[in-house]
């Protein structure tokens, strides 16, 4: 009932996790531009074929050539990645063969993604680029396998859980983030048993990371709370473990339990409440994608933070007692490598500060 992300973002982005030096994008000049621009922020170039509408009709096969050996020679890539639209999938056009005509001296991964492929689901994208990575030895059949089966979890939460339930969901900003920081800290001196649990999406990590960044002994240093967090990195492709790293350096405190990879968050939240669920916790804070996480089994005070207005709702029918929104969580986290500034962080870390007064 409302815009979704699209197959052909997503296929950018798991190309993008691949470490492709170029994409090209075989469509009009203007589709999916606001993601392909931001990539460039993450280093990837992204070029168009720029079709018109004489290319819908007589095909536009030429012109991805031409592309492809502009690109190649402008940035000498080793690895690039070819992205269908709506306008070259629709009327067949062949990535392969122009791949093969251009014959150049790199890997060139072919997606034929569009944004009604499937369902529409913006996973269908990305699964394309992992069978499309594995036919061309980028990357084994087994690692495919294992994200193929995370994004299909993930979109069975975003339809069951999430805001692709079938009905519209108007976007809310959720409770006052000023306040739901107060009572976090505020808990925390009161000597309550609080638990966080990050259970973020790859690089949205180092935003909702930020929820974590403070000192808790100047609170309260005999109140340690419990710190879940899916940032094992020995799992995932490498940009997605160098994630894991380098927030696991840069976050003051000890993590108590890794739940799972950075791109296993459709799972990782069952891995979060099955070490959490026999705890006598008073408050629990859950970021990242909390609707992972199965709230409606813990009976405790609970806040769920997202990275989507329209997620506020179904979060609160879950079951949580409160839910705040980030904003721009991809846009501020691409080309990073370290935690950056949230708005609810700030506002705990003020907090802390209030309580000093």
């Amino acid at each position: 009932m409302h815009p979704r992300p699209s197959p052909i973002a997503a296929s950018l982005y798991t190309l993008r996790d691949m470490n492709v030096d170029v994409i090209i994008m075989h469509g009009p000049n203007g589709c999916c531009f606001r993601t392909g621009r931001l990539l460039e922020s993450d280093g990837v170039r992204v070029l168009t074929t720029a079709m018109a509408e004489n290319d819908f009709i007589l095909g536009a096969g030429d012109k991805l050539e031409e592309t492809l050996i502009k690109a190649y020679d402008m940035f000498e890539p080793e690895l690039m990645g070819v992205v269908g639209t709506c306008a070259s999938m629709i009327i067949g056009e062949d990535l392969k063969e122009a791949i093969a005509n251009a014959n150049l001296d790199c890997t060139v991964i072919p997606v034929e993604s569009h944004g009604g492929s499937g369902e529409g689901d913006n996973t269908v994208g990305a699964i394309m680029v992992l069978d499309s990575a594995v036919e061309c030895g980028v990357i084994t059949r087994d690692e495919a396998d294992r994200q193929i089966e995370m994004l299909k979890k993930a979109t069975e939460i975003e339809k069951t859980r999430g805001m692709a339930q079938g009905k519209y969901i108007r976007p809310d900003f959720g409770d006052s983030k000023e306040i739901v920081a107060k009572d976090i800290v505020q808990s925390l001196k009161d000597n309550k048993k609080v638990a966080f649990v990050l259970n973020a999406k790859k690089e949205t990590a180092y935003l909702f990371a930020d929820i974590i960044n403070f000192d808790y002994a100047s609170i309260n240093p005999d109140n340690k709370p419990v710190i879940v967090a899916n940032l094992d990195e020995n799992i995932g492709l490498e940009r997605i473990r160098n994630h894991a790293v380098n927030i696991k350096n840069e976050l003051p405190c000890d993590i108590d339990f890794i739940t799972g990879g950075l791109d296993e968050y459709p799972v990782t939240g069952d891995a979060a409440y099955d070490y959490l669920k026999d705890m006598d916790l008073d408050l629990i804070v859950v970021f990242g994608v909390p609707h992972a996480f199965p709230v409606e089994k813990m009976d405790v005070h609970s806040v769920a933070v997202t990275d989507g207005p329209r997620l506020v709702e179904p979060l609160r029918d879950l079951g949580y007692d409160n839910a705040v929104a980030e904003l721009d969580a991809h846009s501020k986290t691409l080309g990073t490598s370290s935690i950056v500034d949230s708005d609810f962080g700030l506002m705990i870390r003020s907090a802390v500060g209030w309580l000093d007064l």
